[in-house]
């Protein structure tokens, strides 16, 4: 095994390239995306294999279209690329925290409570939804993940308030002064009501969906929060998150989906 030299920083090496490598995957896992991400990755391998052969013509023209790729990949995957960065230059300290909890680098302090007040109650969210489609009463939710959503809190009013069924009930109630907009939920608190949110031509939407759901996709093309709709119309809940519909088929699979996203 002497004629193997293998550094320190050549195992660091491989290390980050393969979290980064997980990192787009993750990003992209589910998406339409995915499909052109495994089939750059096919002919990228393709070129190595043409170019060891030594198949001059094949490995050249393959070369140049890798060469070229590159911007195309920059148009194709820009969606993903931006949240990526934001993923990177997040500045949510908390996520950062639990991290290096993970990593048992730090401490954890009053561990039972800070873990129960940091988990979003799924089951209290999709409950209440539930009861307001009954009376199709219309709501928005934004759940907030790692990129910040100060820039559309301004548009609405602050709160500090922990939630439960009532409040939410209470907030979209058709005749309180708060249900016009959407209300942004961090952890277990919600942050802000009547919040306005922006809408975007990019997001392809069927016509019969109106601007409930057009902000809700809206919001989670730009950031990579999660929105929960209850359609004034039919009732009807529906789940975004990357600029599209979560897919469900029952509650319970839809809960699945929401706390593995929000771990």
């Amino acid at each position: 095994m002497d004629f193997i030299d293998i550094r320190f920083l050549d195992i660091l090496d491989i290390v980050l390239f393969s979290t980064i490598l997980y990192s787009i995957y993750k990003l992209v896992k589910g998406t339409v995306a995915i499909n052109i991400f495994l089939g750059i990755i096919t002919i990228y391998g393709l070129w190595q294999l043409t170019k060891a052969l030594d198949m001059l013509m094949l490995s050249a023209v393959l070369g140049k279209f890798i060469g070229v790729g590159v911007f195309a990949l920059i148009v194709v995957f820009q969606q993903e690329i931006r949240k990526f960065l934001l993923m990177i230059g997040s500045t949510n300290i908390t996520y950062r925290t639990r991290i290096l909890q993970y990593l048992k680098l730090i401490k954890k302090r009053n561990s039972n409570f800070k873990q129960d007040t940091n988990k979003i109650n799924i089951d209290t969210l999709l409950t209440t939804c539930r009861e307001l489609s009954k009376t199709n009463t219309g709501a928005l939710i934004i759940i907030k993940r790692n990129t910040s959503l100060e820039f559309v809190k301004k548009t609405g009013d602050p709160m500090y308030c922990h939630f439960n069924q009532p409040i939410l009930e209470s907030i979209f109630y058709k005749n309180s002064p708060l249900h016009d907009g959407a209300i942004v939920i961090e952890k277990n608190i919600i942050t802000a009501t009547r919040v306005i949110l922006p809408i975007t031509n990019r997001v392809q939407l069927p016509s019969e969906f109106g601007l409930r759901h057009r902000a809700a996709a809206s919001i989670t093309f730009h950031t990579d929060a999660i929105a929960l709709v209850v359609s004034e119309e039919n009732g009807k809940i529906s789940c975004f998150f990357n600029g599209d519909f979560m897919p469900y088929t029952t509650f319970s699979e839809l809960t699945k989906e929401l706390n593995k996203t929000l771990q």
